[in-house]
């Protein structure tokens, strides 16, 4: 079984490298939304914040340490939550190029997808016939023929070098059983020590299907791979968010909302910002009957090595 705990942590994914600025108009873009944002859904009850970071012109995710350095010191500065980076990036982006900015920040978290994978966006391509840049739509159309490149070679390389080096631990994203056999490949080597975190991730194309039965699946297969090693955590896209992490908390699981995940709140209405869709699952959970963890829990839960030890 995943580990127990008497404490729900919910991460907040801020702006992602999915949806575009016109999708949305809450979609966070400049390094001072971002960070506005990032605080807001921390004072919200987010106690993990997970980050991407994009060009403050045009909206276009970008790699960029210098990016990201405009909004972490702010972040920190303005709570406690603890910071997760991206390591996916966007789309097109190499390697070396997701990580310039985790290695640059070393921070206490960064995502770590656990497995090469169809990502197909291009549906979305189709839903506005207006944009208010030029890069989005073509962006989108190119999801028919990408590969999202995550090999055993790359992610040992994640392991060694922003792991072991700099000592950040990973929201290990499972978009698929087989990402589960995956991470079960790193625990046997040695190279991911518990307790660590599995995001399991429901609904995108390319990925594990968006039925309630396959929440069950997932964490089956994760409870049988790691035991009590592992912390588990439910997103899922679009409108199967809320329905979907409710499930995994009444069944022992940890939740992830934002605007990265969900555009919208309810069915029809677009969210007016991250902090509504954190309150929004906080006070689900609490009418449940659960509590919802601190930032120094989460820290304690997962064994991370504190916001006094990262780079900004």
């Amino acid at each position: 079984m995943a580990r127990k705990t008497d404490k729900i942590i919910i991460t907040c994914a801020i702006t992602g490298g999915i949806h575009t600025p016109t999708m949305s108009d809450a979609l966070p873009i400049t390094p001072d939304q971002i960070a506005r944002s990032s605080i807001e859904a921390a004072e919200a009850g987010a106690s993990i914040i997970h980050l991407h970071a994009r060009d403050p012109l045009t909206g276009k995710p970008t790699p960029d340490p210098a990016v990201f350095m405009q909004f972490l010191p702010r972040i920190k500065q303005g709570c406690d939550a603890v910071i997760n980076i991206t390591t996916g990036g966007g789309l097109g982006m190499t390697v070396a190029e997701r990580l310039a900015g985790p290695i640059a920040a070393q921070p206490e978290m960064s995502s770590l997808n656990m497995g090469s994978m169809n990502f197909a966006l291009h549906p979305l391509a189709k839903k506005h016939s207006a944009w208010k840049h030029s890069w989005e739509k073509p962006y989108l159309e190119a999801t028919d023929d990408y590969i999202f490149r995550n090999t055993f070679r790359d992610i040992a390389y994640v392991l060694e070098h922003l792991g072991e080096g700099c000592g950040t631990k990973f929201e290990h994203e499972c978009y698929d059983i087989g990402h589960l056999y995956n991470l079960a490949h790193f625990v046997d080597q040695g190279l991911v020590k518990p307790p660590f975190l599995v995001q399991s991730i429901f609904g995108i194309l390319g990925g594990i299907g968006a039925d309630m039965e396959n929440v069950a699946f997932m964490k089956q297969t994760a409870d049988r791979l790691f035991g009590d090693d592992y912390v588990w955590s439910v997103l899922a896209a679009g409108r199967h968010q809320m329905p979907f992490i409710t499930q995994a908390a009444l069944l022992g699981g940890n939740v992830r909302v934002g605007l990265e995940d969900s555009l919208y709140i309810a069915k029809g209405k677009m969210a007016s910002s991250n902090a509504e869709q954190v309150r929004k699952i906080r006070t689900i959970l609490e009418e449940l009957g659960h509590t919802i963890a601190t930032p120094t829990e989460a820290r304690e839960i997962l064994a991370l090595k504190g916001g006094d030890r990262v780079n900004f």
